[in-house]
């Protein structure tokens, strides 16, 4: 076997290891959260937990926290939603686009909702999370961005209704307080809540009769 093949060979193995020891901390992480509460948890039990040593766990998260931030932003497969978003991107109508929007938000939320109830808790408890979950909203806000201007350039916004209240108002609307509230509090399943949120964006943003003619 040349150097070459050798090397190459060595580095897809160290990948793979590195892919299942994060995978097996992910895991185990999750786990400990829910049953003890993420202030417990240090990361010398998480280790434990893991079989993994400490210094693995700091060198792929930096810290407990990172941890956390990796659970929820892997809890959607990257490829799922970039999917989704770029369908979005291909709707053929706004109507379209904004029940796409609704899709977006009830798969990613259903995803998140293992981890959600930890996260709440872990924001109340550090503000360090309390900034995590600042810059998550204001990615999110960011990426809709392009969606909301190309329905407004093609005059589908409801009369007197801005460019930037409608990027609001979307943003509000597929918030993750919106779902936890509907199916989590009151019981109401994905299904439901995803319909009635693709309802209410095409009716606030697009009007009533748009509404219609979606039925």
């Amino acid at each position: 076997m040349s150097n070459l093949k050798r090397r190459t060979y060595n580095s897809q193995a160290r990948d793979e290891q590195a892919a299942q020891t994060k995978t097996r901390i992910l895991a185990s992480a999750q786990k400990l959260f829910q049953t003890e509460g993420f202030e417990c948890v240090t990361i010398e039990k998480l280790a434990q937990d893991a079989k993994v040593s400490s210094p693995s766990i700091y060198a792929l998260f930096k810290s407990k926290r990172g941890v956390l931030r990796a659970l929820m932003d892997e809890a959607l497969p990257f490829d799922k939603r970039e999917a989704l978003v770029e369908k979005a991107k291909q709707a053929k109508s706004a109507q379209e686009h904004l029940m796409i929007s609704a899709k977006i938000s009830r798969q990613m939320y259903d995803a998140e909702r293992a981890q959600m109830d930890i996260f709440r808790s872990a924001c109340g408890l550090a503000p360090e999370f309390k900034k995590l979950e600042i810059e998550r909203e204001q990615r999110r806000y960011q990426r809709q961005e392009e969606g909301m201007k190309k329905i407004a350039m093609e005059k589908s916004l409801i009369k007197g209704l801005s460019l930037s209240k409608a990027r609001d108002i979307l943003w509000a609307f597929t918030g993750r307080d919106m779902y936890r509230l509907f199916v989590v509090e009151q019981g109401w399943t994905s299904n439901a809540y995803e319909k009635w949120l693709a309802q209410m964006l095409i009716k606030t943003l697009l009007g009533e009769d748009q509404l219609k003619s979606q039925c």
